[in-house]
């Protein structure tokens, strides 16, 4: 194959190609009589391996370290990890023309599209006007954007919370502080009270690492006011020292 056929094949450009070459990611290939490169089915498969470890986000200076350890691999081995990864691939993009078909079916909202989770989650809500209750839904949309099944596993663990209309009651009092200051007497135990509204099904299934300050936690904490945000970081405290201590015991 010359450099044209092989790049049209792996679906990668010449020019990249000839990069790969420059930065000895691929070695060059033996070269015809004629000047032209000639490529082989381990050439293939070897470009084929670098386009699918960019693809998932790896530099490539990781992409040469991987490689240095496909050294010495039998040919078929790596075929077969090939067309393993590429079988993932298509598992994923079913799973998303799945979801996809279900959006589309789906009436349209103002928050949407929504996954079937998070939308069988909100259809269990009841209805409010509550400021930080919407602002609650808009962190769960941010949520569901990611896609995983992390997301799902959470949502169908804050069914019962959802279910609760005692937990109307806390978003109205999270509402009064809106304007109050980070000293207000209100504080810790409006926050204690959300923190045991969480059951420990949700804290089974959410990712790990959170809730928490950075992450995902530090969006939610940026997007309140300083006496809201004060409540919802003792929450976050309380809630990752239980998913601590259930840890540990």
């Amino acid at each position: 194959m010359r450099i044209g056929e092989i790049a049209a094949l792996v679906g990668v450009t010449s020019r990249a190609v000839r990069h790969y070459h420059h930065i000895g990611l691929l070695p060059e290939p033996a070269r015809q009589a004629n000047g032209y490169r000639a490529y082989s089915v381990r050439d293939a498969v070897l470009l084929a391996r670098i386009r699918r470890l960019t693809e998932i986000g790896l530099s490539l200076d990781e992409v040469r370290d991987v490689l240095a350890d496909d050294a010495g691999r039998e040919l078929g081995e790596v075929l077969a990890e090939l067309d393993a990864d590429l079988a993932r691939q298509e598992r994923a993009i079913q799973e998303r023309r799945q979801v996809l078909a279900v959006l589309l079916e789906a009436p349209p909202t103002s928050d949407g599209p929504l996954s079937p989770a998070l939308a069988a989650l909100l259809d269990h809500a009841p209805a409010t006007t509550s400021p930080a209750a919407a602002k609650d839904r808009e962190h769960l949309a941010l949520l569901d954007a990611a896609g995983d099944e992390a997301g799902a596993a959470v949502f169908a663990a804050l069914r019962p919370v959802a279910e609760d209309p005692g937990v109307l009651a806390l978003y109205e009092r999270l509402d009064e502080l809106e304007e109050a200051g980070v000293d207000d007497p209100r504080i810790a135990a409006l926050a204690a009270e959300l923190a045991a509204a969480v059951p420990d099904e949700v804290l089974a299934v959410i990712p790990a690492g959170e809730p928490s300050a950075a992450g995902f936690g530090r969006v939610l904490l940026d997007d309140y006011p300083p006496a809201q945000r004060a409540v919802v970081r003792r929450v976050m405290e309380e809630l990752a020292e239980r998913v601590r201590r259930r840890e540990t015991s």
